[in-house]
């Protein structure tokens, strides 16, 4: 009989597999309870007529960060997959006003010296201003990337550290990311695009701290990457770790409540049975956790709270797969040919279904020749909408599945709707089923500054003395690269107090 200290992991998210990870490398007894059938939570994968899609998250950014995830356990990235640097990284698609970029859209090409030559063509000293900005964002990169984010926002003392401290103003913490960015660029197309990677983040650039420039320095300089096989090679790659380490997974079994006594989680009850513990980490959703597995007098946070936060958007997802090759197309695709502004208030200022929605497209059977079938074409289609929205129907979903297939048509002058040989849909509603995620959402907690460090959801349950939380809707906020610290931050917080 093993007398290692058990812990109980809801949750195979990347969050849930890198808490399991350290908390077995630190000779816990950790068993992971996931209600699918394979890990990865939103970053599952889905097989289908010689299709192979990855479900979730498409960007491969912050190298490092992985790097130093499989460092920290002897290992190398190269041990389990194989990156590739996509250049160009991605192409935008303008508007057809826009008679510069009619013919094929606009390239955004690796590296920062070839990004400068572009931006001093459309924008004389662009190029100048390109490389002052980077310099900043590298800055922030290195203090947010190697210093904030490894705090657990438990107490503002955690930031007297003389980095911080000595870069406050640097950080740019209380200038938002539109006037930041207006600061340096003229041309609106520039500032869309020095915009963009804060839109992963959840919220608006006028409402995300200028802090996040540095997902400029991650996007540019760190570079845009696609592990081969797909995302989910880093699924796969992380499950095999934690496994290594010791780590037990329960595939397709629910979680039905956390026994307490006396303000203690003493057991986790399944549909399957119950498995004792000493430490309970929420890698699942933090609401359902709360509100589903906890009696209302152990819950930290109030309905009313969480319905006072500012959620990052739901997706409309679409699985294509087409019996014929597209001419000219890109492994990540952006179209910006509609209205931003429009499609933004659309989603946070008057919730809403979007009228004329902007979208992205990852076709990654242009980089990888396993994930569809021999002259066939794999295609990720996703358009952000509004996190609580009513009226997830199929009428809903095929209304906005015809409206960007027509764009998307008109944009590669070739027909894609005869070619659809395969086809699935996912949103609000199969958020929610499959992740029992709070509103339907698709990247947790939006990063406004109101919702930054401290001022998320705490790692750790103020009510239940070893229950702890992991993930996008705690610290250090959404994403791949911060899911896995937040689940090496939870694992420290539990080694340090247990």
């Amino acid at each position: 009989m093993s007398l290692s200290k058990k812990c109980i992991i809801i949750g195979s998210g990347f969050a849930g597999m890198s808490a399991a990870a350290f908390m077995a490398r630190a000779g816990w007894d950790v068993t992971v309870i996931e209600k699918n059938d394979q890990p990865g939570g939103r970053a599952r994968q889905w097989k289908q007529d010689g299709f192979t899609f990855d479900m979730g998250p498409s960007w491969y950014w912050m190298p490092d960060v992985f790097e130093r995830f499989f460092q920290q356990f002897g290992k190398k990235v190269s041990d389990y997959y194989t990156l590739e640097r996509l250049d160009p990284s991605y192409r935008v698609y303008w508007s057809e006003e826009e008679e510069r970029w009619r013919d094929g859209g606009m390239d955004i090409p690796a590296g920062l010296p070839a990004l400068k030559e572009l931006f001093e063509s459309i924008e004389i000293g662009a190029g100048a201003k390109l490389e002052q900005f980077m310099e900043e964002a590298a800055f922030k990169y290195r203090v947010g990337m190697q210093k904030l984010v490894h705090k657990p926002g438990q107490s503002l003392t955690e930031f007297i550290d003389l980095d911080i401290v000595k870069g406050v103003f640097k950080l740019d913490v209380f200038t938002n990311m539109k006037a930041h960015v207006q600061k340096f660029f003229k041309d609106p197309k520039l500032r869309q695009l020095m915009e963009f990677p804060v839109l992963f983040l959840g919220a608006m650039p006028e409402d995300t701290p200028a802090l996040y420039s540095l997902m400029n320095y991650a996007d540019v300089v760190g570079g845009t990457w696609y592990p081969k096989g797909g995302m989910y090679s880093i699924v796969d790659a992380m499950y095999k770790l934690a496994k290594e380490q010791g780590a037990k997974f329960k595939f397709n079994e629910t979680v039905t409540a956390i026994e307490l006594h006396a303000s203690t989680a003493r057991s986790v009850s399944t549909d399957h049975g119950r498995y004792d513990a000493d430490v309970v980490i929420g890698g699942a959703d933090y609401h359902h956790i709360e509100s589903a597995l906890l009696p209302e007098t152990h819950r930290s946070y109030s309905e009313q709270y969480w319905d006072s936060r500012v959620m990052a958007p739901s997706c409309l997802l679409y699985y294509v797969g087409l019996n014929k090759k597209l001419e000219g197309i890109h492994h990540h695709s952006l179209f910006f040919d509609t209205s931003l502004h429009q499609h933004a208030r659309e989603i946070y200022a008057h919730p809403q279904w979007p009228s004329a929605p902007l979208f992205y497209m990852s076709a990654t059977s242009v980089s990888d020749s396993t994930v569809a079938p021999e002259g066939c074409e794999n295609l990720f289609l996703l358009v952000p909408v509004a996190a609580g929205l009513n009226g997830d129907t199929e009428e809903v979903r095929e209304k906005y599945f015809d409206l960007i297939i027509g764009r998307l048509e008109k944009h590669l002058g070739q027909s894609v709707r005869d070619a659809i040989i395969l086809k699935r849909s996912f949103a609000q509603s199969d958020f929610v089923r499959d992740y029992n995620s709070f509103k339907g959402n698709a990247y947790g907690l939006a990063n406004t500054l109101k919702q930054t460090a401290i001022l998320k959801p705490g790692c750790r349950s103020k009510k239940v003395n070893n229950l702890f939380f992991t993930g996008q809707l705690t610290v250090p906020g959404p994403g791949v690269p911060p899911s896995l610290i937040s689940g090496e931050l939870v694992a420290k917080e539990v080694i340090k107090n247990f």
